[in-house]
């Protein structure tokens, strides 16, 4: 009976050494099992790039962050006449009071002519690069006239001797000058304005002059030019009837950001900078020339440009690594096809093997690349992890025309994905097309595999 029961066990493991069925389902079981350390090599990459958003961010909390600079308005209080009804407790007879309080009105200039130049440089630390920038900022232009009459507040009941000048700024760490407003022949300092931070003004912090009488003024043109330590971005805010602004910068990567884009964006960047211009008119933005009572944040309207290291390594790497099951699935594939046509037996510790190799090409990349550009990185893990599974498959198919078909496969597969990482607008497109073009390959080889 024993003896009867062992040949029928040996043709059923022999069954299943030989049947193609079962060896697709472990292939297919060993890549699913390495998602797993291909989740947490794109995990690393992911602590990796928030470490270097980390230090970043401390070197621009210390250098200076973003400035988003807003003004000049001109701030003038003026009385508020609130009229309300009530019932007399007494009498029982409705009475009209009126309650008194201060307000303000915030008005914009007719004409802003801004030029502003950018000195930008990187800072280090360990192997992290920030942008920072020192700035000068001058600002000349004319002042409007303040009217009222739209809101029906009457001239007895204007301040017009608090006027006061307000700039905000998104950053008053970074400023580097002492700040003095000049209108006409008259100066006035400028100091910060504490103000209680709420949902309409966070983010923007205001520097505010001394009081002076709006109709003594004899000229309503202004000057103002603040120096500023800054970083990532630089913006302004269109509050004039017509607003101007030249930039120029020693940065050859310049993002333009904003509501508005400079006339002839491509034709002023160079390998040396950028010179940029605006000409915003009012027309341009969906807020009108003048505020009451509240000065609101206009800070979505601004325009300017960022300043941001132009290669994002960690970035890249992300984009590859994406990649990682795709490349698995596919080498799999290639080792599977030459075990059906070869009838060699590959062991499934063996794919696990190559799997490993596979998934440390990403670990390699990351590694490498924060020492050095991305490219060089690429190079060196590819050929790394190409070389050795190349010379581990001649002791697994025990033919060095196989092991040269993977190795060529690996190559042709890593340079296809680097195309597809270095293109942004036909990324998919190429992507489809190369796709569609390898399993057209793989259905043609596989075409004569006797699969029974």
């Amino acid at each position: 009976m024993e003896n009867e029961i062992q040949p029928q066990q040996n043709s059923f493991f022999n069954w299943l050494n030989k049947s193609l069925t079962i060896k697709m389902a472990v292939v297919g079981f060993l890549i699913l099992i390495l998602l797993i350390p291909l989740t947490y090599v794109q995990s690393l990459i992911g602590e990796r790039a928030d470490r270097q958003q980390e230090v970043i961010s401390e070197i621009n909390e210390k250098w200076g962050k973003e400035h988003i600079i807003a003004g000049p308005f001109i701030k003038i209080p003026y009385t508020k006449r609130t009229v309300s009804d009530y019932t007399d407790p007494n009498s029982k007879q409705v009475k009209t009071t009126t309650q008194l309080s201060t307000a303000y009105a915030y008005f914009s200039p007719d004409e802003i002519d801004a030029k502003a130049n950018l000195d930008v440089k990187t800072l280090q630390r360990s192997i992290y690069k920030s942008a920072v920038y020192e700035s000068s900022l001058v600002m000349n232009g004319k002042l409007a006239k303040p009217d009222f009459r739209a809101e029906d507040i009457k001239e007895e009941d204007v301040q017009w001797e608090k006027a006061s000048i307000v700039i905000q700024t998104s950053n008053l760490k970074g400023i580097k000058n002492n700040l003095s407003f000049k209108i006409g022949s008259q100066t006035f300092s400028l100091s910060p304005k504490f103000a209680i931070q709420n949902e309409n003004s966070k983010n923007l912090h205001s520097l505010q002059s001394g009081y002076f009488n709006f109709k003594e003024l004899n000229s309503l043109d202004f000057q103002f030019q603040i120096d500023l330590n800054g970083s990532e971005r630089f913006s302004l805010i269109p509050i004039a009837k017509e607003t101007k602004l030249n930039m120029k910068s020693n940065w050859n990567s310049p993002s333009f950001v904003g509501e508005y884009l400079p006339k002839n964006e491509t034709d002023k960047v160079t390998e040396n900078g950028f010179d940029a211009n605006w000409d915003i008119l009012y027309y341009n933005r969906p807020f009108s020339q003048s505020f009451f009572e509240i000065l609101p944040n206009l800070s979505e309207y601004s325009f300017g440009v960022n300043l941001l290291v132009p290669v994002d390594e960690y970035q890249k790497s992300e984009r590859s690594a994406k990649y990682g099951y795709l490349v698995i699935a596919f080498t799999f594939l290639f080792f599977f096809l030459i075990q059906a046509v070869t009838k060699t037996n590959i062991h499934p510790f063996q794919y696990l093997l190559i799997g490993l190799a596979l998934v440390m090409f990403y670990t390699l990349l990351i590694s490498i690349s924060e020492h050095s550009n991305f490219l060089i990185a690429y190079l060196i893990s590819g050929i790394s992890v190409i070389g050795m599974i190349s010379l581990y498959s001649i002791s697994v198919v025990k033919k060095k025309k196989f092991a040269l078909f993977v190795g060529i496969s690996l190559a042709v597969l890593y340079v296809f994905i680097y195309t597809i990482i270095q293109l942004e607008n036909y990324a998919l497109l190429v992507g489809s097309i190369g796709l569609f073009a390898i399993l057209g390959i793989i259905m043609f080889i596989s075409r004569k595999i006797e699969w029974k």
